[in-house]
């Protein structure tokens, strides 16, 4: 028989006291640090513990006896459950500050190197609805909450359309509403789960990996156009075109109406072809007079407007005056290429996906763009003094990389190829510490940028300019 397991302590009457990583709480009970999803700073609180190491624990909040002033309530009725939006219970003026905070320890507790006052964070203009592009998960095993478990209740129906539960893959929370786009993507996701319902569609079960119905993008451009991507379990092509038909004639407004069968062990569809069933393969986003095609393998950022924001910050930074040779490191579709491009004598992109290189190359064409040239390939690789020699010594560099940061041998080739600035965009402030350490042996901070693109998360953007030592 196995040892049995100790049973984790309730906590009475703790105080939160600041915001931690991840979204998460803190408290101190002794000298042990407690991590709480969902707490706020000043909450009195009884904590059930779940989990607990040598020096930290982790636990959740059983009972607030005296709730924080900071408190406000969730907008949600999905909060707590779906995973995102871990921040709604607090003020957004005091999100901001947390994200600012959160750049500021990061590069003077990581980088430890010399930086100005950073600047105050750029919020966000539109903290409800701002993101372009949500998916969705079709699934016939909705999460039951424990208030449903604890009700004895039996739950027959258990279709879903909605959101993955952090950390079971198979479970989906079936969503009402969701306030981070359009309210046009939950009367898309609802009438679609309402006909397969209605029409006997099987939804798709993630442990068996079969059923019809499996996934929905939605993507919503600042011009207005619409992109609904349905993503099939099964290659049944009488019920796909009786569904696809029943969308295009509830939701003319869909600019742009695609479909994909996906058989696979996994929801990505970067390497399936996708299907046109009516309007335009891709919708387009403008900024500042600049088009830039978005199709259904596309990265473009999610935030649109303050996109723009992030793009202008960048494009300051980098000084230029119309001669610059910049090279644009991880340009993904090559927003920012051709965002800086009209100021600069040639952008270089580089970027590891091709399907990205592709838009790249369509979003300079279509903006008559002709002085960007992109390649292809993994940045490590792609990017050596040869390179470098072939297409000329940067002035600029601008790098915006995913969140594990940059590979130590670019940073090495950035060191050698010697721009005299360096433009470092960042969705992860402290892989961007750890890089700007790096560099400090080459080149010293001259101004920090946060740009919240997320509300109600802990997630923010960070940009830093760099210049030469001379």
């Amino acid at each position: 028989m196995g040892r049995k397991r100790k049973e984790l302590p309730l906590l009475n009457d703790i105080e939160i006291t600041d915001v931690a990583a991840e979204g998460k709480s803190i408290a101190k009970v002794n000298d042990m640090v407690v991590f709480v999803p969902f707490g706020a700073p000043g909450d009195i609180a009884d904590i059930k513990i779940d989990r607990k190491k040598r020096n930290y624990a982790e636990g959740h909040i059983e009972r607030i006896v005296t709730p924080s002033p900071l408190r406000v309530e969730p907008r949600c009725c999905h909060f707590t459950l779906c995973g995102g939006c871990r921040w709604q219970h607090l003020p957004y003026e005091f999100q901001l500050e947390c994200k600012q905070r959160q750049v500021k320890d990061a590069l003077e507790r990581i980088a430890k190197v010399d930086i100005p006052e950073i600047t105050p964070i750029k919020g966000s203009a539109d903290i409800w609805e701002y993101r372009n592009k949500m998916e969705y998960t079709f699934s016939n095993k909705s999460w039951l909450t424990f208030e449903q478990l604890r009700s004895g209740k039996e739950f027959p129906d258990r279709d879903a359309a909605g959101f993955h539960i952090p950390g079971a893959f198979d479970k989906v929370l079936d969503i009402k509403r969701c306030y981070l786009q359009d309210d046009f993507s939950n009367r898309l996701r609802r009438f679609i789960k309402d006909f397969g319902k209605e029409h006997g569609y099987t939804f798709y079960d993630l442990k068996a990996q079969h059923g019809l119905l499996r996934t929905l993008m939605v993507r919503m451009a600042s011009t207005g156009q619409i992109m609904a991507v349905m993503s099939f379990g099964e290659d049944d092509r009488e019920r796909i075109n009786t569904l696809m038909e029943a969308v295009k004639g509830e939701f003319p407004e869909i600019t742009s109406l695609l479909y994909v069968v996906n058989a696979k062990a996994n929801d990505t569809i970067g390497d399936l072809e996708i299907e046109t069933f009516s309007g335009a393969p891709f919708i387009e986003e403008e900024m500042e007079g600049l088009k830039f095609r978005v199709g259904p393998k596309s990265f473009y950022q999610t935030n649109s407007c303050q996109a723009l924001e992030l793009y202008r910050v960048a494009r300051d930074f980098a000084e230029l005056t119309g001669d610059e040779l910049v090279y644009d490191l991880y340009t993904g579709t090559g927003t920012i290429a051709c965002f800086v491009a009209r100021n600069a004598r040639k952008v270089v992109g580089v970027e590891y996906v091709p399907e990205a290189i592709e838009d790249a190359k369509v979003n300079a064409r279509i903006n008559s763009l002709d002085n960007t040239v992109f390649y292809a390939g993994d940045m490590k690789d792609v990017l050596n003094a040869e390179f470098i020699e072939r297409n000329g010594r940067p002035d600029v560099i601008i790098v915006d990389p995913p969140r594990a940061g940059m590979h130590d041998d670019v940073i090495k080739v950035i060191l050698d190829a010697a721009p005299r600035r360096i433009v470092y965009v960042s969705c992860n402030p402290a892989t961007q510490a750890r890089d700007l350490a790096l560099l400090d042996v080459g080149y010293k901070v001259d101004a920090v940028q946060p740009v919240d693109m997320f509300p109600h998360t802990h997630h923010v953007e960070n940009v830093v300019k760099l210049s030469r030592r001379d």
